[in-house]
């Protein structure tokens, strides 16, 4: 490895000054999958000849690009990743320009493949493929963005959008052998193929966060 483990003033700094910034976002972009994001980044890098620095920086920035919007939010992360003058303390400006291009690349609906390894490690890492988490996150967000729906509106948004990233012939793609994450996908698509009982999770859930009037 070209790193043994990550800078800890560099740590500091990404815990200081960046992690905060998800704490704005919606439930399933926050605090919570920054870190698991990171932490799935490292792991997946140990398998690799890497520079730890920039796995977990660039994990760190992946989505902090929300603050502008999910459809733009990739673009937007780089952006600020480019910006920021203070990564020019560990960082050259060949590996900024490196790591914006992974997290440009890292969103699931990009038609292409991430063009460098840390873009596939982070990619990889935010596909966070548990079955009843991705019913959870998927609800959350429709709660969150399309609160005019009814509960039949919710439930067709949530199967539509499941089928479309996750279903046989979906746009989510996997890009590390080593991920544990096809496993997975295959459980959630057999999940999604029995309507029945995915309706009998999602109403669980969409009637739990109606009660406990969560914020999402």
């Amino acid at each position: 490895m070209n790193k043994k483990q990550v800078s800890s003033t560099l740590r500091e700094y990404i815990a200081q000054s960046i992690i905060p910034c998800y704490d704005a976002f919606d439930a399933a972009h926050r605090r919570d999958h920054v870190e698991r994001v990171i932490e799935q980044s490292l792991s997946l890098a140990t398998h690799y000849d890497v520079d730890l620095d920039m796995v977990y920086c660039t994990a760190a920035f992946h989505d902090v690009g929300l603050c502008e919007g999910r459809e733009v939010h990739h673009l937007v992360s780089a952006r600020m990743m480019r910006a920021d003058r203070t990564l020019r303390r560990w960082f050259s400006e060949e590996q900024i320009a490196l790591m914006a291009e992974a997290v440009e690349d890292h969103r699931a609906s990009s038609a292409r493949e991430p063009r460098s390894l840390y873009g596939r490690i982070v990619a990889e890492a935010d596909r966070d493929i548990e079955p009843e988490k991705i019913v959870l996150r998927t609800i959350q967000y429709g709660l969150s963005h399309y609160g005019s729906l009814d509960e039949e509106g919710h439930w067709r948004r949530t199967l539509s959008h499941l089928k479309e990233k996750y279903g046989e012939g979906g746009y989510m793609k996997l890009w590390i052998a080593e991920s544990p994450n096809a496993a997975q996908l295959q459980k959630l698509r057999e999940m999604i193929a029995d309507e029945k009982g995915l309706k009998t999770l999602f109403l669980r859930i969409y009637n739990e966060k109606n009660r406990q009037g969560v914020d999402v």
